[in-house]
């Protein structure tokens, strides 16, 4: 660990442990447990699905398979950490890191699961309906109050510089896979040998990947969260979209990608090029005071024009917004918040904590708010091709080049990703 990211981490901590008591004292809390939470097994099996610990958890401690174990904030006292450490044989035990900010905190090793003290007026907060009714009436605490848990989600929404250092190191990581994966494309690999190719080049396994990743070839690059990889290589190769991130120290990247095939149209890489410029004109616009919505209206008014200029769409790029046509083509909001959960909390609420619901028009949105300073937030414009979302428009009498978007459905679509964070006087692209 570099002594530079331990100073930012070690400044991090400070700042949580001042955030944090003025958040307790505000609510009227002495203490606050905050449990990791833990994985259940499989209906009628022994095998547990993929866990992650509770981002609130992570917030203070960087590693993100922690189980069964607790952290205890307290106002002027130094955090304590009850690390669920058994001895066992079937498995490695849980260890921490040989690095300094440890030292930060006060930690008790346990071969057993406990049940923190708590003193004062207590809350707990995390997975806790998991824990068993006699652990969860073992301590006299309010479990997950809204409030302070909304107060805490809005703290997160806004990053230090220890987790925009973070997230800046994921997307280097991230990046190395999404070379490799365009590489193994050109090899004519199949989806499967992208995926591990991706996996290899990036430094990880795949039960540590922030989130499935999305490799999709051909007409698969139009299932929004495409879920599987095919064995064998398609005949044809019309197109490939990665969408796929990587952790650091609990901190997500969130990078998509798409390359045209041998096969695809002319226009199909045209269609690229251009949604490539659109995501780097809506990154340009990012900064302290624009609404994101209005990036998001943004985002459909330009793909109007990218569909006439591209001979999809013979109308105006209001007429393209207003029927819904941009809509049938990109059914996904502009972006999300990202941080230690790839959508990470408070995207829909405001400062306050009252709801900010997407809009109707747009209800696939996962951030309205108004940037600011320390936000981090995807940029991810799309164009699909998705016949259930096009079909109605052709029963409407709507001036689209049908047989050209016939001819590029194959390809599936289109989508480019990158993370963003809201600097002081604009914006810092951290996807290199």
């Amino acid at each position: 660990m570099s002594t530079t990211l331990f100073n930012l981490q070690r400044e991090h901590l400070a700042h949580l442990q001042r955030a944090y008591s003025d958040i307790l004292t505000d609510h009227g809390f002495d203490s606050l447990a905050i449990y990791s939470g833990h994985a259940l097994p499989h209906f009628a099996d022994d095998q547990s699905p993929t866990f992650q610990t509770y981002g609130h958890f992570m917030h203070w401690v960087g590693l993100a398979d922690v189980q069964h174990s607790w952290l205890v904030i307290q106002p002027g006292k130094r955090p304590q950490l009850y690390l669920y450490a058994p001895a066992d044989f079937w498995h490695l035990p849980t260890h921490l890191p040989e690095e300094p900010w440890v030292a930060e905190f006060d930690v008790q090793l346990s071969s057993h699961k406990i049940t923190p003290p708590l003193p004062g007026r207590a809350a707990m907060i995390g997975d806790i309906q998991r824990l068993t009714t006699g652990t969860q009436q073992a301590v006299a605490a309010e479990h997950q109050p809204g409030a302070l848990v909304n107060a805490l989600d809005e703290l997160r929404m806004f990053k230090t510089p220890y987790e925009i250092a973070c997230l800046r190191e994921a997307n280097r990581l991230a990046i190395a896979g999404h070379q490799a994966a365009q590489a193994a494309f050109i090899g004519a690999s199949g989806e499967l040998d992208i995926q591990l190719a991706y996996l290899g080049a990036s430094r990880q396994r795949e039960s540590n990947v922030p989130y499935q990743n999305i490799i999709g070839l051909n007409d698969h690059a139009g299932v929004l969260h495409y879920q599987h990889y095919d064995l064998q290589t398609p005949k044809q190769r019309h197109s490939l979209l990665v969408d796929a991130g990587r952790r650091f120290r609990g901190y997500c990247a969130d990078i998509t990608r798409t390359y045209a095939g041998p096969d695809a149209p002319s226009a199909f890489s045209s269609l690229i090029t251009a949604m490539h410029g659109l995501k780097d004109e809506l990154v340009q616009s990012v900064s302290p005071g624009v609404k994101f919505i209005a990036l998001h209206e943004q985002m459909h008014l330009r793909l109007g024009e990218i569909l006439i200029a591209h001979n999809l769409f013979k109308g105006s790029s209001d007429e393209a917004v207003n029927t819904g046509v941009t809509r049938a083509f990109c059914p996904h909001g502009l972006g999300h918040s990202l941080g230690l959960q790839v959508h990470d909390v408070a995207g829909l609420r405001h400062p306050d904590a009252s709801p900010a619901p997407a809009p109707e028009l747009h209800p696939a949105l996962r951030l309205t708010r108004t940037l600011k300073p320390g936000m981090v937030v995807t940029i991810e414009p799309g164009l699909y091709f998705i016949p259930m979302l096009l079909a109605p428009l052709r029963e409407m009498s709507l001036p689209l080049n049908w047989p050209l978007i016939d001819a590029l459905t194959p390809c599936g679509g289109i989508r480019i990703e990158d993370n963003v964070a809201i600097t002081e006087n604009g914006f810092d692209n951290l996807t290199p």
